[in-house]
């Protein structure tokens, strides 16, 4: 009885971190030049993202969050998926008033959208 705490002690104590880490997406990029060795550069990026009520929905183009610092402006990419939390996608357009988050890398002025969760 006694092992078989520890064991499930030990397990929490692996698992616990990854429930709370960031999730983080590592691009490996090559560059070859005549003459020259062949470099790797290593590029970490960072998904954040935004929660709020959506204010303006246009499909395709952009969606406007309006979040706790105010609204929030995204220009949605062919790339950018809308999904359910179970991570089904969503079909319907969004309404206003839905609470929603959005996951995007990059600074302010070129924020890539990568997913639009919704989440009622």
């Amino acid at each position: 009885m006694r092992v078989k705490r520890t064991i499930i002690g030990l397990i929490c104590a692996l698992v616990t971190p990854l429930a709370f880490a960031q999730t983080s997406t590592t691009t490996t990029e090559e560059t070859t030049t005549t003459n020259k060795p062949t470099t790797t550069t290593d590029t970490t990026t960072t998904t954040t993202y935004t929660a709020g009520a959506v204010t303006t929905y246009e499909p395709g183009k952009t969606i406007v969050v309006k979040s706790d610092e105010g609204p929030v402006s995204f220009a949605l990419g062919t790339a950018a998926r809308i999904v359910n939390g179970a991570g089904k996608v969503v079909t319907a357009p969004l309404r206003a008033g839905q609470k929603v988050r959005v996951y995007y890398t990059g600074p302010t002025e070129h924020r890539t959208v990568e997913r639009v969760i919704v989440e009622d």
